[in-house]
């Protein structure tokens, strides 16, 4: 029976949590102490608290700044509090934060997460190095925008303007600029599941031993760039913004109007656009050369939208949906907040969950990790400031011993057998991978990562050009690749060979694949009971969406974020080329590492169904809450719904730009000393966060007369030298320049045959103990079947020859007219 239809499943469904214990909350045993104010500290201890660790974050009387930041909501007794802190916080405690609370709770915790700034830690008498040495079992999370060292170290920081810096802005929007970044919450996201990853990981799976984790929001933020800065590299070029929801190379892909509300686009292939033509009437551009390609349709991308553009005013967005879920086309409804909430298939499927924040009872996005044996809580209370004791929910607990001798990496030991191709599934197992796991990635010849660039040119198979795939090699570097023919009996015994003891399985198939082919979780746990395996379908494996064809953009456009992203007068705009890919992927890591630490707690596995686009719902969290609380949800553009001056700013030089993000009245008057507008620091009227509001344009035109003199370099540099948070717009592959990068050894090169030296991130957490293994270069298609299926699974050479000669193995891509050859007469042509 599959899990889903259990009794934890269905308390999940009615929102029950009963008590907590390691059969029903997969962290019950885990304590979490929570220091600092950064968002992404939150949300990393909010994670734990999803699934039952006892969370208790220590705030300063006066409560979390977070507390204070629009969009607000009413939580009654003549109070305003956070939306975003809503989110971030429900189901922790909250106690007063003070240096004896301190003491007497780190002896029993197994995770700080500390987002403190040096000033605060010093003022605290918190020093990392004596905490280690007094508390070994103690995970510290140490989280901060820039890290502990560089020359952006002693940077003040922001949402926005760390993505800035990560290459996260200067594509969006229209092309005569400014970029059009979202203005808050979605940088600090990306840092709170990557500290959560690394933490997670760290808590003594395979044994208890203290470490601290170095975890920079920037260096976090920086995976939503590895595509972008892998093609650029490859290229020896650098991407330009195309216009408002435009991203290189694929078109269409954007938001367009209907006669009622508004259909997300993604065309990437040829077949899919003469589809897409054919289901609009205008055929004749489905069959014309110049738009084959999907290079030559963004080139001509005016010409086209001239063409189709108004198509859409002749139905719903809903009729549009329904005609391209029928022809399997990547077209969805774009909902607004308002929409969002009442959608049905959401609604059905549980996406949202009832939180109380004081006397205000709201909707918000539910976890949308779905372990089915321990599945999330739901619902909950946002704890009032320093409204609980500072101690433990329970006096005592069992523990593990510490662990004595060598340190270890924290997932050494750990097998992935990793079925999944792309971006969001190969991202998830390179944490994997980087953090010590052995992860086995299992293609075909016949089929291989779609992600390595396969196209059906004879080229591509003569000159092995898919081993020359610059963003495969990041997705998929220090992992081992084999190759098996899933479709043929031996290799899918010989798959069930390496699962058997193996600790997870990740699949990204589409629904219905695997049960065919027998290799669905009902199956695979007859022959390894204690397995954990998580499939990511875009929409989930039931329900009238489980066929929709998605890519990372039409996750993003499902999601509803679009219509809180762009100018005012914009239509709904995208963020990012493939948003969904990489945050499902983040999601998935979360999950898989809870359902580990139960298993080996436990003895006892789990399935996981991880709806990508639920996970894109907590991108748009607090816009979700202001529209449940309040009614209504306003699109800023790059302003800020509380501080100010908050945008990009134009510098001297071509498609040069700085954000600048003011935070407080003390940051506005250190601004304008550095432009020198004395003028504008004496007026009263600009004293507060809303008379500059007021004044936003006023004051846009004075920082554009001081920025448009200067390089963006130099203005970031005078600005943050008197505190000012400010960031260079920087475009993905310029990071590779970045000075503050290469001085803390950020980017490795790692040599390749076929590829040669190419640039490579390294992993977004530094380890205390030095224990995280060396990067190495991605995997050569098949290169380590001697080593994976001779070696572990025992095969001899002579089998190992005849699975070549039969094409279950190799190590070339079969084209596309061998591939059809075979199937027609089962050929035993070698692809050794």
């Amino acid at each position: 029976m599959d899990d889903e239809t259990g009794t934890a499943a269905a308390a999940w469904r009615a929102g029950s949590t009963g008590s907590l214990t390691m059969e029903t909350s997969s962290l019950a045993d885990v304590r979490v102490l929570e220091i600092g104010e950064l968002p992404a500290g939150a949300l990393c201890a909010r994670l734990f608290a999803d699934f039952g660790a006892d969370v208790l974050k220590l705030e300063r009387p006066e409560g979390d700044r977070g507390r204070h930041v629009a969009p607000l909501i009413d939580i009654g007794g003549g109070r305003q509090e956070g939306a975003y802190f809503s989110f971030l916080n429900v189901r922790k405690r909250s106690a007063l934060l003070e240096r004896e609370a301190l003491s007497g709770l780190l002896a029993e915790t197994d995770v700080l997460v500390d987002s403190l700034s040096p000033s605060e830690r010093a003022e605290l008498g918190i020093d990392h190095a004596e905490l280690q040495a007094q508390y070994p079992q103690l995970v510290i999370a140490a989280i901060s925008w820039f890290g502990d060292s560089g020359p952006y170290s002693t940077f003040a920081g922001s949402d926005a303007v760390v993505r800035a810096l990560a290459g996260g802005t200067q594509l969006v929007g229209p092309v005569e600029g400014p970029p059009v970044p979202l203005h808050d919450y979605q940088t600090s996201n990306v840092g709170g599941l990557t500290a959560f990853i690394a933490a997670m990981a760290s808590i003594g799976h395979l044994e208890r031993r203290g470490r601290r984790l170095e975890l920079p929001v920037l260096d976090a933020a920086i995976a939503l760039a590895d595509y972008n800065v892998a093609l650029a590299w490859a290229a020896d070029s650098k991407d330009r913004r195309w216009g408002v929801s435009r991203f290189s190379p694929n078109y269409p892909l954007g938001i367009y109007k209907c006669k009622e509300g508004w259909i997300g686009v993604t065309v990437v292939t040829p077949v899919q656009w003469r589809g897409f033509c054919s289901l609009l009437g205008v055929d004749d551009l489905g069959r014309d050369p110049r738009f084959v390609e999907r290079t030559g349709r963004l080139n001509n991308a005016d010409e086209l939208e001239a063409r189709f553009k108004d198509r859409f005013l002749e139905k719903t967005a809903d009729e549009w949906f329904q005609l391209a879920l029928a022809q399997m086309l990547p077209m969805v409804v774009v909902p607004g907040m308002d929409e969002l909430l009442v959608s049905p298939e959401f609604n059905r499927r549980n996406a949202f969950e009832t939180v109380r924040h004081g006397s205000c009872t709201h909707e918000q996005p539910a976890s949308p990790l779905r372990l089915q044996r321990t599945p999330p809580l739901r619902g909950g209370d946002v704890p009032l400031a320093g409204n609980d004791p500072a101690q433990w929910r329970t006096a005592s607990r069992q523990t593990p011993a510490l662990a004595v001798g060598p340190a270890r990496a924290p997932l050494d030991g750990i097998r992935i057998v990793d079925l999944s191709m792309g971006w969001a599934g190969p991202l998830a197992t390179r944490h994997f991978a980087e953090l010590g796991a052995e992860v086995i990635k299992v293609e075909a010849t016949q089929y291989p990562d779609w992600w390595r660039g396969v196209d059906d040119r004879p080229v591509v198979f003569e000159k092995r050009l898919y081993e020359k795939s610059s963003y495969f090699n990041v997705l998929s570097r220090s992992k081992k690749g084999i190759t098996l023919d899933l479709t043929t009996e031996e290799g899918r015994r010989l798959v069930k060979d390496l699962i058997r003891d193996a600790d997870i399985v990740i699949d990204n198939y589409s629904a219905g694949v695997l049960p065919k082919l027998g290799l669905d979780y009902d199956q695979l746990r007859e022959v390894n009971p204690e397995l954990i395996m998580l499939s990511m379908p875009a929409f989930g494996t039931d329900g009238p969406w489980r066929e929709c064809r998605a890519y990372g953009s039409t996750l993003e456009q499902a999601s509803g974020l679009p219509s809180v992203a762009g100018r005012p007068e914009d239509p709904p705009s995208l963020v990012h080329i493939a948003y969904g890919d990489p945050i499902g992927g983040l999601h998935a890591a979360s999950a898989l590492l809870v359902a580990l630490h139960h298993k080996l707690r436990t003895g006892k596995g789990q399935r996981i169904i991880l709806s990508q686009v639920e996970c894109m719902l907590t991108m748009v969290a607090p816009w979700v809450i202001e529209q449940s609380a309040n009614g209504s949800v306003k699109r800023m553009g790059t302003r800020h719904p509380q501080h100010a001056p908050h945008g990009m700013y134009r510098c001297a030089g071509e498609d040069a730009w700085l954000m600048v993000a003011i935070t407080s009245d003390a940051q506005w008057l250190d601004l304008c000393a550095v432009i020198d507008r004395p003028d504008l620091a004496g007026d009263a009227t600009l004293s507060t966060a809303a008379g500059r509001r007021e004044a936003h344009e006023r004051i846009d035109a004075a920082i554009n007369a001081w920025t448009g003199s200067r390089t963006h370099e130099d203005a970031m540099e005078e600005l943050q030298s008197r505190g000012v948070p400010a960031g260079v717009s920087r475009p993905p592959v310029e990071m590779l320049k970045d000075r503050h990068l290469i001085a803390r050894d950020f980017w490795q090169y790692l040599e390749r045959e076929f590829s040669g030296t190419q640039p490579q991130p390294s992993p977004p957490y530094k380890d205390s103990l030095g224990a995280l293994p060396a990067l190495k270069p991605s995997p050569l298609l098949g290169q380590f079947n001697q080593e994976i299926l001779g070696g572990l699974l025992g095969l001899s050479d002579a089998q190992l020859k005849a699975l070549s000669e039969k094409g279950i193995i190799g190590n070339r891509a079969v084209p596309p007219e061998l591939r059809k050859s075979r199937a027609a007469r089962g050929s035993q042509v070698s692809t050794a």
